[in-house]
């Protein structure tokens, strides 16, 4: 690989998750984009990732296994024949990508659109007539266990089945609305013909297939690229990732929980784009003209020509809604009185509620603080986001001043983020000492510590986590758990244990080749961490000290099902003394006691067989009769599971003063936060959670 690049130094300099290589030399021009992506991504795989690969034969199959597994995901595309005529390359591709040739890359992408459009051209022959829901036939719903047609003539029946399950999905929900309503008398039900309810779940079938077709149709040649450059780094392992230019925007915006745009919140409604709510303070409401309801028809930049989105795809319309700060939009709108009005706003920094900490004062006998952190956010971009280390400081400071006696932390379906903002968040928590070991390719070793004393919270502590809770949400678990800080409570977790960092392949390129900008960023698995007491979350994850039952205690869940995991290995502990405050003995016992004689928690045990029982038995009837029978049986068994999400006797919360009064003139915002707070307290893990705390000396 030096026909582009030249050898990139191991000297690297590591700011906030962002690498930055000392040098690199570009020695030879080459017209070809995709060229010279590949040149520069393997080039820093190779100097940067953890465990490089070696391009040959066996690295070629495993390239051609995963891109085919996502090419062509359902296996309702391309045929076995398609599969035989592309699998000649299966051990090539390592050799083509050497000498910059696309052979298989090209037939791939020229197959699968010849495909794309026959399937269309079925969609619509197949929606055009009723199917005959009395014959005795099942589709299998669960694609690991299909295998690729032999035939067209296979394949066109498999999708047959694939629509007709589509549309028996729809028709039974039509017709159990109707039963309801007609078994309750409700006058204002207008009672429709069996054909009639037919046709409409046909058509609307018709029209959500046509929407998952135009969305595969404007799937970009850069964004195709993207899917075959991730089957080569997928190899590397699960994590490392090529990002295009427009994917990396889109991941700084959900870890920073940041965009630049005017603040309105959009959905599409029969086709049009409307404005459901504008968010407090934004743009959008401080220029006063945007309302809830109005319909955005056209967008303008300034004064340019505007655009219209009317038949757009809202992702579309949206990101030409959006916009760099200070910059004027012209929205077109028809307001609901069908006037049409412009409206000008000026772009500003947005931030996204739903990524950010928040808390909650819980009452079981004492008052407990909880806070749920969906991500471990930071400022990504360096434009002055905010990091979740410091809002976990303000959230406990809030809850301290309603006098808590305890505190949970709520990682539950929490993938990780930042390594930096974990190792600080660890130091709210115990004196400065270490947080997380990380170990690099060459067995470079570092001791990441907590170098702050000020400890925030030194209360009784619980961390909630779960088969999501991921990477930095594992690092303060298991810190947590090592130090027996605090209680761990609720089911294993999603067992990553590996860091990553981008690289920005545009910093490679010399001026001459600034034209074919931007080119992307890769994300690299550059080192493993492990616990302060050595052993890796890696395959592993964290196990709770407080195991709770499990709806999915049967399926196998986390790193070890995804494709090429790294694995489990283990290094000396690093030197931290540990608290001995807790009897965690005592704590376990009480807590299982309360869970044997917990209806809810006997009903979650019986769900977790019921959901193995339904993981393995993935085939549908699509008789009629049959089917209805089936969904009838599912609803039933699911009513059971309501018991699970009513309010729990003694257990009520409420949201920290602090809050409410930050909200107040934000009524939509506060019935929002008051509508969380209440679901807080339907949550029996949750309140488990509050049962340890109590029981905490």
């Amino acid at each position: 690989m030096q026909k582009l690049v030249s050898k990139i130094t191991a000297k690297t300099l590591l700011i906030t998750g962002v690498i930055f290589l000392s040098s690199f030399t570009l020695i030879k021009f080459v017209f070809d984009k995709n060229d010279v992506i590949f040149e520069l991504l393997f080039g820093s795989l190779n100097q940067n990732h953890y465990s490089p690969q070696k391009l040959d034969d066996a690295f070629s199959e495993k390239v051609f296994e995963l891109y085919m597994k996502r090419l062509d995901y359902n296996k309702k595309f391309l045929l076995q024949n398609d599969i035989d005529e592309l699998g000649k390359s299966r051990r090539d591709i390592d050799d083509q990508l050497l000498n910059q040739r696309h052979d298989f890359y090209a037939k791939s992408i020229d197959i699968y659109s010849k495909r794309l459009k026959e399937k269309e051209n079925w969609n619509k022959e197949l929606l055009s007539k009723p199917f005959d829901y009395t014959v005795d036939e099942e589709y299998e719903t669960d694609f690991e266990k299909t295998v690729y047609a032999k035939s067209e003539t296979e394949l066109k029946n498999e999708w047959r089945k694939m629509i007709k399950y589509q549309v028996l999905l729809r028709l039974d929900d039509m017709l159990q609305r109707q039963e309801k309503a007609i078994e309750k008398k409700d006058t204002a039900w207008k009672v429709k013909s069996y054909d009639t309810l037919e046709v409409e779940a046909r058509r609307k079938t018709l029209k959500a297939n046509e929407d998952w077709f135009k969305r595969l149709n404007k799937i970009t040649s850069r964004e195709r690229f993207s899917t075959f450059a991730n089957a080569i780094t997928g190899v590397y392992d699960p994590h490392t990732e090529y990002f295009a230019p427009k994917e990396k925007k889109k991941f700084d915006q959900v870890m920073t929980g940041q965009f630049e745009g005017i603040g309105a919140r959009l959905q599409s409604k029969d086709g049009a784009l409307m404005v459901s709510e504008i968010i407090v303070g934004s743009p959008s409401y401080k220029q006063g003209d945007l309302k809830a309801g109005d319909h955005i028809i056209k967008v303008g930049e300034g004064n340019k020509e505007p655009v219209d989105i009317t038949n757009m795809d809202i992702d579309e319309a949206i990101e030409h809604i959006k916009g760099k700060k200070g910059t004027e939009v012209r929205l077109t709108v028809k307001k609901t009185d069908n006037s049409i009005k412009v409206i000008p706003i000026i772009r500003d920094v947005i931030e996204i509620e739903e990524t950010f900490a928040k808390s909650a004062v819980l009452e079981n006998k004492n008052k407990i603080g909880y806070i749920y952190l969906p991500s471990f956010y930071t400022d990504f971009t360096r434009t002055g986001a905010r990091g979740c280390s410091n809002d976990m400081r303000k959230e406990i400071d809030k809850l301290k001043k309603q006098n808590i006696k305890g505190l949970i932390i709520d990682l539950r379906d929490n993938g990780g983020g930042s390594l930096q903002e974990v190792v600080m968040m660890a130091g709210l928590f115990f004196p400065k000492g270490p947080v997380v070991q990380v170990q690099g390719k060459n067995n470079m070793r570092n001791v990441m510590d907590d170098r702050n004393p000020d400890v925030v919270w030194d209360g009784p502590l619980t961390i909630m986590v779960n088969h999501n809770s991921a990477s930095a949400s594992e690092i303060l678990a298991a810190a947590i758990q090592d130090y027996k800080r605090g209680v761990i409570i609720g089911t294993p977790s999603f067992g990553k244990g590996t860091v990553q960092s981008f690289v920005d392949l545009d910093n490679f390129l010399l001026p001459q080749f600034d034209t074919i900008k931007p080119v992307g960023q890769v994300k690299i698995t550059q080192q493993k961490f492990y616990r302060i007491n050595g052993g890796a979350t890696q395959l592993k994850g964290v196990i709770p000290d407080v195991l709770l039952p499990d709806p999915y205690a049967f399926i196998d869940l986390g790193e070890k099902e995804m494709d090429n995991p790294m694995p489990w290995d283990e290094i000396p502990k690093a030197d931290y003394v540990e608290f001995k405050n807790i009897n965690y003995s005592s704590v376990i016992k009480n807590s299982q006691a309360r869970i044997k004689k917990s209806p809810q928690f006997n009903l979650v045990e019986a769900q977790a067989k019921e959901v193995k029982s339904k993981r393995d038995d993935t085939k549908y009837s699509l008789n009629l009769e049959k089917f209805r029978a089936e969904q009838q049986q599912l609803r039933e068994q699911n009513k059971k599971y309501e018991d699970l999400r009513k309010e729990i006797k003694g257990f009520t919360g409420e949201l920290p003063t602090d809050d409410v009064a930050k909200f107040g003139a934000d009524t939509t915002r506060l019935n929002r936060e008051n509508r969380w707070v209440k679901n807080v307290t339907k949550d029996i893990y949750i309140h488990e959670a509050t049962n340890v705390l109590n029981d905490i000396k």
